[in-house]
């Protein structure tokens, strides 16, 4: 892996690599932009296949976090930390301690939060070594799980996208198709319930099924069954890479607008629904309510300062859909243009102070 041409490519500031001995620690912290802020991500622990694809997966990751982070108007820039190893069985607390102190070092361009692989245990640990580290207990001042904030998110979002193809934000009498009933999506269902739309839901844990039948009054229909039923929206709660050549064709819904993350198995599957006139709320703009949150943990976490900003992802959606119309472009290229536009005017403005600042003291060695 030709790593410098690969940073080169997007753009990357940072990569560091950790590793201690005693406690079995092989960790990256990729750090991709911080105009806008110091650099806010998750650290993931997995069983890599290799170390390349470790390296790989942190890069890819820290570049989605700039652009989740500023499309959510967060003043934070994307990173992200992969450590290498099995969750289940290779944790230990010397591990997240030295995880700690490397993140430490780095003076705060780095900030971390749970991950696939990770918990609020692991957080608390790292607590120990770092201040530079969200998502931990409540008891010391962090808000707790955010799956409840992340779907209260999707749901302001999924109303922004339903005015926009169906005239009104009102989910009454709306259908909508969720796929996969977890954490995040369960508090979905519950508040397109108590807004009176009509749930159809499916996932493999048939407890959970039951559940948003016996509760929300939900349809339940098998997983294979979800793309083609009658729907106005579709909510992908599960698994990414689900909106593909093989299930856009099947979809009857006007709106694809979830939870899930990486949605679009390719581009082109963007553009494709693009073309069918298929509205399609980009992933990492409508699920920002978790990263909004926990940043929300840098300023002394306060829940209803929090939820008035998750509340903008109605706007970030409308703002999407606007640039989208604007440049005649899909919707997941104009979430990434929204985002682009915010770094590009920070940065202008940024080197613009610098430069008065140069003119500033130029002038001053001539009293």
């Amino acid at each position: 892996m030709e790593i410098f041409k690969y940073m080169k490519n997007y753009d990357y500031e940072q990569l560091v690599f950790c590793q201690d001995e005693a406690s079995g620690l092989q960790a990256v912290i990729a750090i991709h932009d911080t105009t806008l802020g110091p650099a806010l991500g998750g650290t993931r622990m997995w069983t890599y296949d290799s170390e390349e694809a470790a390296i790989e997966d942190a890069l890819r990751l820290a570049r989605g976090m700039t652009y989740k982070n500023a499309a959510a108007g967060l003043n934070l820039g994307g990173g992200k930390a992969v450590i290498i190893g099995d969750p289940r069985k290779d944790k230990n607390e010397e591990m997240f301690r030295a995880f700690g102190r490397y993140i430490q070092g780095l003076n705060g361009r780095y900030i971390t939060a749970e991950d696939v692989g990770t918990s609020v245990e692991d957080m608390d640990i790292i607590h120990e070594e770092t201040d530079y580290v969200t998502g931990i207990s409540p008891a010391f001042g962090s808000s707790g799980n955010p799956s409840p904030i992340t779907a209260y998110g999707c749901f302001v979002g999924m109303k922004a996208a339903s005015k926009e193809a169906f005239g009104t934000d009102s989910l009454k009498g709306i259908t909508v198709a969720v796929q996969g009933v977890g954490n995040v999506a369960y508090h979905l269902c519950r508040h397109l319930h108590n807004e009176g739309a009509k749930l159809i839901v499916t996932d493999i844990n048939k407890e959970a099924v039951q559940r948003a039948v016996d509760e929300f009054g939900a349809e339940a229909v098998d997983p294979s069954d979800i793309y083609s039923v009658q729907a106005d929206i579709f909510a992908p709660c599960a698994l990414g890479a689900i909106i593909n050549s093989t299930t856009i064709p099947q979809l009857k819904a006007k709106v694809v607008a979830g939870s899930a993350n990486n949605q679009l198995k390719e581009n082109s599957d963007g553009d494709e629904l693009h073309e069918r006139g298929i509205l399609y709320a980009p992933d990492y703009v409508i699920n920002a309510g978790g990263v909004i949150n926990v940043a929300d943990e840098l300023k002394g976490y306060d829940r209803d300062r929090a939820m008035k900003k998750v509340e903008q992802i109605y706007s970030s959606i409308e703002r999407t859909i606007e640039i989208s119309r604007r440049d005649n472009i899909p919707t997941y290229q104009a979430a990434d243009r929204m985002a682009e536009e915010r770094i590009q005017k920070m940065s202008a403005s940024r080197n613009q102070f610098l430069l008065d600042s140069h003119h500033v003291l130029s002038r001053r060695k001539h009293f």
